[in-house]
């Protein structure tokens, strides 16, 4: 089959695309840039752009929409509907021009409240939607019009998966930041770490994109989570262990964080300039983020990865110089 992926040269799109290749399908990868690993599949096109995505997308059978506009300190904000409500739309668009029924469509977690339903495992995907940011409101109300798109024909098929923030070589998001400042010595552990996280290794999602490839015509919808959950306490101990590192580091209370975050805020708004600090990131990184992702079973789909493999080739493959220089300071 022939398979279009946009943001098909990003981190995950890129993973997927060996898989699809793998399997023996042909590929469209439409991003922004040519992909590295398939440059001769790709397609420079902006998913704003319909005419020129139209034309992308002749010819395929299958979509999967992976590109997105994801950062916390996107700016101007309207990019976020701009992208991913707008942009959404063309594909849909497109996918009538072409007769194309089966769309695989990656949203996020973000569309549920920053406060889980149930506390003890998580938001389930029939837990409505409260979006706690205009990235999260933007997901959920590209999803509305995917929805549409597959009730208009009982032929169609669509699937939905809400993921976590999802991490693995290449990366370049909030774990690999987290990553990153406990490898440079520059990280303080905020609050008492017991707030629990949903991750998932990007071999993983993958591995769950391809299989979703085969599911039924419908709408499906699923959360995707590698479990079990870790809480941060272990996850920082984890990561500080594979670098030679001992104990947790330095520690903050939860309320100093904040108000130091809330300084970067001010900070930002004066100078213009972008900072890692702000508060709603120390908001996110002290608030239990998990999903139920329980509804993956029904699917027969098994991770063939463990969250330790992922987080273990990401330390390897991103710092393993700087793991080599803790060990010999050791």
């Amino acid at each position: 089959m022939k398979i279009a992926i946009t943001g098909g040269a990003g981190f995950i799109g890129s993973v997927l695309a060996k898989r699809l290749k793998d399997d023996g399908h042909e590929l469209v990868l439409i991003d922004l840039k040519k992909s590295e690993i398939f440059p001769d599949d790709s397609v420079i096109a902006d998913i704003r752009d319909k005419e020129a995505l139209t034309k992308a997308l002749k010819g395929t059978g299958a979509i999967y929409h992976l590109a997105a506009e994801h950062r916390d300190d996107v700016s101007p904000l309207s990019l976020y509907t701009d992208v991913n409500v707008t942009g959404g739309q063309n594909v849909i668009d497109a996918a009538k021009a072409h007769n194309i029924n089966r769309i695989i469509f990656t949203s996020s977690v973000a569309v549920y409240p920053l406060v889980p339903a149930d506390p003890k495992k998580g938001s389930s995907e029939d837990h409505p939607p409260a979006p706690f940011n205009l990235y999260g409101q933007s997901k959920w109300d590209s999803e509305k019009t995917f929805e549409a798109w597959a009730k208009e024909d009982s032929a169609r098929s669509l699937t939905m998966i809400r993921l976590v923030a999802t991490f693995g070589p290449g990366n370049r998001g909030n774990i690999f930041t987290l990553m990153n400042q406990i490898a440079s010595g520059r990280f303080i552990m905020i609050g008492d770490g017991h707030n629990r996280k949903s991750i998932a290794y990007v071999g993983n999602v993958a591995a769950f994109l391809h299989h979703a490839l085969g599911l039924k015509a419908g709408t499906h919808l699923y959360n995707y989570a590698d479990k079990p959950d870790l809480n941060m306490r272990e996850f920082v101990a984890s990561i500080r262990g594979a670098l030679g590192y001992d104990g947790m580091g330095p520690q903050m209370p939860y309320a100093l964080g904040l108000l130091g975050g809330s300084v970067f805020d001010v900070a930002a708004k004066i100078t213009g300039k972008k900072f890692p600090i702000s508060s709603i990131r120390i908001k996110k990184f002290c608030a239990d983020t998990i999903v139920n992702a329980d509804k993956l079973t029904e699917t027969g789909f098994t991770a063939p990865y463990s969250l330790h493999d992922g987080l273990e080739e990401m330390i390897e493959c991103e710092f393993q110089d700087k793991k080599q220089d803790h060990k010999k300071a050791a």
